[in-house]
């Protein structure tokens, strides 16, 4: 069968089963497949709503490849207007240190590495998502710190940082049951913000006082119905010009401010 033909299939297949973007999803199993065979393969584990991106083993994020796979979170569109936003705070200034806390896949750090010419710290705590990260680090070329680190306990032991950047987990403990069955294929530990999603928040803010230089940024990712808790979290934290930026689809997504 010709790879068009299977291609067809396979999209065929996933329309019948509810998949949205079937077309898509086929013409990327059938590229990234080296057979038939195990092209179809893909199509089983798809059906069972394991993540494409796991399905396929790689990522794009920010115009960069990216390993991805379980025990790790997939990186997505959304996350790209965090380090949008860090790029223009970061002001095309080179050797700037810029510390990545909840790193996962390394996917904002990497970025602005390649983008900013920066000196990046990752800072992750799970072995399964730094294996994905070392792997990222050498595929994209970038030099950097990896360390291995509880924020929640173990705190933080950098300073002199020009910006501070998390994705954190920011989802309520409540809410995690009800996550579509594909996010529940990822690992809760970055998912899990506590009981009112906030926990990761107050703490980086807090441990982020001491570890940016003067006049250096503390930037977040926020869910989309979080911004007045987080800026609130940045003002008893003696932080100012306290701003959020929208993602591409109008939600809120983004809180950064300037430490004093």
């Amino acid at each position: 069968m010709s790879d068009r033909a299977v291609e067809r299939k396979i999209a065929e297949v996933l329309h019948n089963n509810g998949f949205p973007s079937a077309g898509f999803e086929a013409r990327q199993m059938v590229l990234s497949a080296k057979t038939e065979t195990e092209a179809m393969q893909f199509l089983e584990r798809r059906l069972r709503h394991e993540p494409l991106q796991y399905i396929l083993g790689e990522w794009e994020f920010y115009g960069l490849p990216f390993s991805v796979g379980p025990g790790v979170l997939i990186p997505r569109p959304d996350t790209e207007v965090v380090v949008e936003t860090a790029i223009k705070l970061l002001n095309g200034q080179s050797n700037m240190r810029v510390l990545d806390i909840c790193s996962g896949s390394g996917c904002i750090g990497i970025a602005l590495g390649v983008h900013c010419n920066a000196e990046v710290t990752l800072l992750e705590k799970s072995p399964d998502a730094l294996r994905f990260l070392r792997d990222n680090l050498k595929c994209n070329h970038i030099d950097a710190t990896v360390l291995e680190c509880d924020v929640l306990e173990d705190g933080l032991s950098v300073a002199g940082q020009d910006l501070i950047i998390s994705n954190p987990p920011y989802i309520k403990t409540s809410v995690l049951p009800s996550l579509e069955r594909e996010v529940k294929c990822e690992p809760k530990m970055a998912l899990d913000g506590g009981e009112d999603g906030l926990v990761f928040y107050r703490r980086i803010t807090e441990l982020a006082r001491s570890s940016l230089k003067s006049g250096g940024y503390l930037v977040f990712e926020i869910g989309f119905d979080q911004r007045d808790e987080v800026m609130a979290i940045f003002r008893r934290n003696g932080f100012e010009d306290i701003t959020c930026v929208k993602d591409y689809g109008g939600n809120d997504r983004v809180v950064f401010g300037k430490m004093i």
